[in-house]
């Protein structure tokens, strides 16, 4: 798929979607086929700029040497160099000269991000895969070896999201893929991510970049607390922010129409986790009213303790309605 189709896709997909509430939703949906656009080879790009002039040809005199050390003639030694160079250069090209290395990549991150999903709940899987068509039609894409990469503004209509990418061979000529993944959401956000590795695993470590980014909690969003509702508003400066002492952190959730949650409050969000919709408590200092602080280190008798208890230490808090 060339970047022309790519940028002919994004922008249909921005038309079509121009009245989505992304920025509301909770679950993002992507086009199924990841596009892949092929870079610069890096490898061929580092053997050729990696050394200067003189240090190649140095390098290239010294073999010669060598060889003529064992009874080669120049003109023997010459052709057994250029013959060996051949020989690397048709291997390299063997290799390189397939067009599936972009289905690879594809199955392998979607591999590695189901995996990461293993034990969700389907409704909470923040990122998915859009599939606009009948399994019957899925089956007579394969049979035929042909990938899902045909769009209609029906189907944009109904996604969040595209999502490609590109792809080089590594500097270091060891086998090694520099991939980078661009998704694109109908809101207009762009969200990139990048990894170096052999092909069969470089997509484990954006996997999980990914996972991390689209599962976090992002502020504001509402979860329910029995039968009430609590808006997750963040803090001034960014979502989970930081304070001398408790009285500042109440003062700066009060200063955006907000409060600091309770005890309660926060150790149900911390059950919920980081990646539902909740925020953990780790072994951080947080902020309550009235100048006291919950330290979920110390339950013994409680972990609600006064901010001298803790030595004034910095205190971390957000805020919610």
């Amino acid at each position: 798929m060339h970047l022309p189709v790519v940028k002919k896709i994004i922008a249909c997909l921005v038309l079509s979607c121009s009245c989505c509430l992304a920025w509301a939703q909770s679950t993002y949906y992507l086009w199924p086929t990841i596009l892949f656009v092929k870079g610069q080879d890096l490898c061929k790009f580092e053997e050729a700029y990696g050394s200067t002039r003189m240090e190649q040809v140095n390098e290239f005199t010294g073999q010669l040497k060598d060889l003529m050390r064992f009874g080669a003639s120049t003109p023997e030694g010459m052709d057994a160099l250029l013959s060996l160079d051949s020989l690397v250069d048709q291997s390299r090209a063997e290799a390189t000269a397939g067009v599936r290395m972009d289905i690879t990549l594809e199955a392998s991150l979607k591999a590695y991000l189901d995996r990461m999903y293993l034990g969700f709940n389907q409704k909470d899987i923040k990122l998915q895969f859009f599939s606009p068509g009948p399994l019957s039609e899925l089956i007579k894409n394969l049979r035929e070896h042909q990938r899902q990469d045909q769009v209609d503004g029906m189907h944009l209509a109904m996604l969040s999201g595209i999502a490609w990418g590109t792809y080089s061979y590594g500097p270091g000529c060891r086998g090694d893929l520099l991939v980078t993944i661009h998704i694109e959401l109908s809101n207009g956000t762009t969200v990139s991510f990048q990894a170096q590795g052999k092909p069969e695993t470089v997509m484990s470590a954006i996997a999980a970049d990914i996972v991390r980014h689209f599962q976090r909690t992002s502020f504001p969003t509402v979860v329910m607390m029995g039968d009430k509702s609590l808006i997750l508003v963040g803090a001034a400066g960014k979502p989970i922010n930081t304070a001398p002492n408790p009285v500042i952190a109440e003062k700066s959730c009060a200063l955006i129409k907000a409060r600091l949650p309770t005890a309660d409050e926060y150790e149900f969000l911390s059950i919920l986790g980081d990646w539902n919709n909740g925020v953990s408590l780790d072994h951080k200092i947080w902020a309550l009213s009235s100048n006291r602080v919950l330290n979920p280190d110390t339950r013994n008798p409680s972990p609600v303790r006064t901010h001298p208890e803790v030595n004034f230490g910095e205190v971390t808090f957000y805020c919610v309605r």
